[in-house]
């Protein structure tokens, strides 16, 4: 996992070396393309891992810088969406920001405790009556689960978008909520802000 409190130079020197690096390898097989030996396929697969490291770096950067001020629990956050990226944990949370969220949201089951990793890892373990909806957080505590949050509109007829993510996507439509998905079927890790959905990017789920 990427440092989770990194400078802003230091993101910056990091993106600013594997970009340096990238075109290096690229002006190389510019290059070398047409030589017997030369293995095209390879070189792609290089540039794709200095693309990927790229992407990890900056996801968690942008992720922290927009929620730090809302909550210190950032930490507790990554963790739990990465262990449940890896076990394929389906998991949603709402994270308020300046916009009050929950009139937005319908059917929970109140929780008012500490945010913590384990516990959200634990709402959301298949077989607990909460973990097909919602955990709002607020500060340091989650304060409800279970939440039914409102569904975007939006088609996508180029990909398959589950209901997590149509629920992530429709909440940040209505409010500058961000919104912490994690898929059920692939572990991929994402978070949506301003009806749009970022990937969120790791070592472990690059493999």
């Amino acid at each position: 996992m990427v440092n989770p409190q990194p400078t802003f130079l230091t993101i910056k020197n990091h993106i600013s070396y594997h970009l340096e690096q990238m075109i290096q390898e690229v002006e190389t097989m510019i290059k070398s393309i047409g030589e017997r030996e030369y293995c095209l396929l390879c070189e792609l697969g290089q540039i794709r891992e200095r693309f990927d490291e790229i992407q990890s770096s900056a996801s968690y950067f942008y992720l922290q810088a927009y929620i730090s001020s809302y909550t210190s629990s950032y930490l507790e956050l990554a963790k739990a969406i990465q262990n449940m990226s890896k076990q394929r944990h389906g998991a949603l949370i709402a994270i308020e920001r300046e916009d009050k969220v929950e009139p937005k949201l319908q059917g929970g089951v109140t929780i008012n405790a500490d945010l913590s990793n384990r516990l959200i890892e634990s709402i959301f373990y298949p077989g607990n009556p909460l973990h097909d909806g919602a955990v709002y957080v607020k500060g340091e505590h989650i304060l409800s689960a279970g939440n039914i949050l409102p569904l975007t509109s939006k088609a996508f007829p180029k990909e398959k978008v589950g209901t997590r993510h149509r629920a992530a996507i429709g909440l940040s439509e209505i409010s500058d909520a961000l919104i912490l998905v994690v898929s059920e079927e692939t572990g991929k890790m994402s978070f949506a802000l301003d009806g749009t959905l970022y990937p969120i990017v790791s070592s472990e789920s690059n493999g």
